[in-house]
């Protein structure tokens, strides 16, 4: 028997923070069912999925046709070519809310991994149908569902973990740090100066710790933020779309590679994690992705079962 609940109350899931604490554990536990090998062939029988991609994806696109394929619904995959354009009025394009308001025609529900928080809000703000963030440059939740599941796939119990991060302050940071905050896990990041997590989502992850207790710690010295680390992640210094920066964002995350000497740093049963793709020899070597302590494809299988949860859980 699936361990069901609706979230239709809360409509989108925009970011982590639209979640509580209870939705998340529903969540990633009724995606270790479908990992521990339940099957829903027809719980999303006659239920079509919009997918749109305006940033290219392996484990996202995957994760997310698969799943929605082997609960029986139908996958439509929509390119930035075929609809999306960066700009809401490009030339020869539809703007997106026009674009949302045709999806929900057709659809039941629209995943978007796009470029810009706002091309979300628009979105959401254009369509009744839910609506899920598969990634923008500012939040990345199913990334950050998929992330705990990985760890408590591994650490079995939340309670006194560290999580730290090291690198750049990015939207897989972000989601990270608020989905720890709100779980009530401890969580540290190093990054440097002028790569930090924007101050507004520390806000918001620090009036989450004030109920749970836990703490965020904010630096740039890399062997700091792995003092008694349970766990250590990192992901690519430059994000899809930076690549115009990468020589100069290069030459700033020079000491923040994650090498054998870092995880020895953590604590000697840590696990390392990354979202993926990794650049390695950039901010990993091979050595720490290919060693008994890496998680990173088990954690990219999670993403499917996450992607499940999330689909029966807005659609039935």
């Amino acid at each position: 028997m699936l361990c069901i609940f609706n979230l239709q109350i809360m409509k989108n899931l925009t970011k982590i923070t639209d979640l509580s604490k209870d939705e998340i554990m529903k969540i990633i536990t009724l995606a270790f069912e479908f990992k521990n090998g339940h099957k829903a062939p027809k719980a999303l029988e006659d239920k079509v999925v919009s997918m749109i991609f305006e940033k290219g994806s392996l484990r996202t696109k995957v994760a997310f046709e698969a799943a929605t394929a082997q609960l029986g619904g139908i996958p439509i995959f929509l390119s930035s070519p075929q609809i999306l354009a960066s700009g809401n009025n490009e030339k020869g394009r539809e703007s997106i809310p026009d674009i949302a308001k045709n999806l929900e025609r057709f659809s039941d529900l629209i995943m978007a991994r796009v470029y810009s928080h706002k091309t979300i809000e628009a979105i959401a703000q254009s369509t009744s149908k839910p609506v899920i963030n598969a990634l923008c440059d500012e939040h990345h939740p199913t990334q950050a569902l998929a992330d705990i599941m990985a760890i408590i796939w591994h650490k079995k119990d939340l309670k006194d973990l560290k999580v730290c991060f090291i690198g750049d302050g990015n939207n897989v940071a972000t989601s990270l740090m608020q989905i720890c905050a709100i779980l009530g896990i401890n969580f540290s990041i190093a990054s440097p100066q002028n790569h930090e997590i924007p101050l507004e989502f520390y806000k918001e992850a620090l009036t989450h710790t004030t109920h749970t207790g836990s703490y965020i710690e904010i630096c740039n010295n890399p062997e700091k933020a792995t003092q008694n680390a349970d766990v250590v992640y990192t992901d690519t210094f430059i994000s899809m779309g930076e690549e115009d920066q990468k020589e100069e964002k290069i030459k700033h995350f020079t000491n923040y590679q994650v090498t054998t000497k870092l995880l020895k740093t953590a604590k000697p049963n840590a696990i390392f994690m990354h979202c993926l793709p990794a650049h390695r020899g950039e901010e990993v070597t091979d050595e720490v992705m290919d060693c008994p302590q890496s998680i990173v494809f088990d954690q990219a299988e999670c993403r499917m079962h996450i992607a499940k949860s999330l689909l029966i859980n807005y659609l039935t």
